[in-house]
């Protein structure tokens, strides 16, 4: 993580709600939104129409939570995609990891060609975060790799979901993690068309402020930028392709989209909307004022530990926190920066952080004039909830050993994953898909739905998770207390028609011999 700067005074005039971004944008509301269209050979077929109707009719009927049913084979795939299509609002598709996310991606990319479908996962290959072993004595300092390519398409996602309409983002637990504020995203960018009256400089210039690196020769990379007599070539971190700006003597002449390695015209457009290089961006005067936090918390902290007694703690955290300081006033960036994220955010002691659900609800605003109008689905929702509600508790049970040995300030706790209960708070409408829903999501189901709750689901915890209950277990099967509630939608035909194997359930007393003769029967 980089920190950019950007100077107060060059600050664009933005309403005061967070998730309108009309004024940065107004160029795009000039365009037609572009609809949701799935392109396949084959129509719904099975249970998969009925099954269609029933979630989009429960949705328009504003149910915050719907659950989807599907048995192995059935089309849950190519159900979510026509529900997007019937509903026509951007929609996060969140998985429990990243090869099943790229499964899911290919798909929806092969439905909706002419629509932004984006892949937002961990662009780290391997991670291995900083943690303290106290019983051992033992300081792991964190080591990673980060995914170049990830990266780009982690940006690309961003950069869709501030300027499109018809975004559809496939993601995993990654999406609950901290991300600067769309507006602030949104509102340090370089827009340029044809016919602008401007000097190559004059963008040089305002893409430097945007961290771009400026290059002379042929070792051109993503986020880079070279100037060459008129030319000026442009490569974002969220391109496969470069831009290529020809000025003439009254401004910009031409735009066009080129082969990164030949650099052949592959495109030629009106305008272009250029996004930071970094992900992370503040201004000069937050930055200092961040500083100026976290000394003072280092003060804090140092004067409690003496208190207690702890003379190496507090010597610690004053040489760790003073060299990450030094570096930060050097180069803008020291090692396990994350840590400040609140100061540099501006956030409160124990507010969450901003993440990809920021980005939704601010292009459900621009597009379609209301923060709650996206939809969320959960595929393997038995497994993604539990998922997803552990990853807070993990989090902060690393972090309070290096807080309270002296590694890291108290702050590094607000550097974290959404809570359970703040993820679900966040989100107006969510589709549970899953074969064997888990107790969580039915329990969820008959809460949004004023039903009593099942026996069988008494202990389990509300609110998807995020209401801890302290009733006792009650045995009872699932599919009792699957019949126990309404408005749970099944797909158990095959658009195929092909039927699940009969199950037969044999002894083990003699199991071997039992297989022999099966064997020799079938040879």
């Amino acid at each position: 993580m980089v920190v950019c700067f950007y100077h107060e005074d060059e600050e664009m005039n933005t309403s005061n709600d967070p998730y309108d971004l009309s004024n940065s944008i107004e160029i795009f509301h000039s365009k037609d939104m572009i609809p949701f269209k799935i392109e396949a050979e084959f129509s719904p077929a099975g249970d998969q129409e009925n099954a269609i109707e029933k979630i989009v009719s429960q949705l328009e009927n504003s149910q915050e939570r719907c659950i989807l049913l599907g048995v192995t084979g059935s089309g849950k795939t190519f159900a979510m995609a026509h529900i997007i299509e019937r509903l026509q609002i951007p929609t996060l598709i969140l998985s429990h990891n990243k090869t099943l996310a790229r499964q899911l991606w290919q798909e929806m990319s092969s439905l909706f060609p002419n629509n932004a479908v984006e892949y937002f996962v961990s662009h780290y290959d391997y991670y291995q975060p900083e943690a303290y072993v106290p019983t051992r004595d033992l300081y792991i300092d964190k080591e990673l790799q980060m995914n170049e390519r990830i990266e780009q398409e982690r940006f690309s996602t961003v950069a869709s979901l501030v300027t499109r309409s018809d975004v559809v983002v496939v993601g995993t637990v990654s999406t609950i993690y901290g991300l600067n504020p769309p507006e602030t995203f949104l509102q340090h960018h370089v827009r340029i068309f044809v016919g602008q009256e401007t000097e190559p400089m004059e963008i040089v210039k305002e893409l430097i402020d945007l961290h771009y690196g400026r290059v002379t020769g042929s070792d051109f990379q993503r986020g880079d930028i070279r100037l060459r007599g008129e030319i000026l070539d442009i490569w974002m971190p969220s391109r496969d392709d470069p831009l290529r700006v020809k000025f003439g003597f009254e401004g910009i002449e031409q735009i066009q989209i080129c082969e990164s390695v030949s650099f052949e015209p592959l495109d030629e457009i009106e305008e272009a909307w250029i996004h930071p290089k970094e992900f992370y961006i503040t201004s000069e005067d937050s930055f200092e004022r961040a500083l100026e936090e976290i000394e003072n918390d280092r003060d804090e902290r140092e004067k409690w530990f003496k208190s207690e007694g702890k003379d190496l703690e507090a010597h610690r955290i004053v040489t760790r926190t003073d060299f990450d300081l030094e570096l930060l006033r050097e180069l803008g960036t020291c090692k396990g920066i994350e840590n400040y994220s609140r100061h540099f955010d501006g956030r409160k002691i124990g507010e969450r952080p901003y993440c990809l659900f920021d980005f939704m609800a601010a292009c459900a605003q621009s597009f379609h004039g209301d923060p709650e109008k996206y939809l969320v689905i959960m595929d393997e929702s038995h497994v993604t909830l539990p998922q997803l509600g552990g990853m807070h508790g993990g989090d902060r049970s690393r972090k309070s050993n290096l807080i309270e040995h002296g590694f890291r300030l108290p702050s590094a706790y607000d550097n974290r994953p959404l809570r359970v209960d703040e993820f679900q708070s966040l989100i107006p409408r969510m589709v549970y898909v899953s074969a064997t829903p888990g107790e969580r999501e039915l329990r969820h189901l008959a809460e949004v739905t004023e039903q009593s709750i099942p026996e069988g689901l008494q202990h389990v915890a509300g609110g998807g998770g995020a209401i801890e209950s302290n009733l006792p277990k009650k045995r009872s099967s699932m599919l009792e207390t699957m019949e126990g509630i309404d408005g749970i939608v099944r797909m158990e035909i095959r658009p195929t028609g092909l039927l699940d194997p009969e199950i037969e359930v044999r002894s083990t007393e003699g199991q071997v011999q039992d297989l022999l003769d099966e064997i020799n029967f079938c040879i």
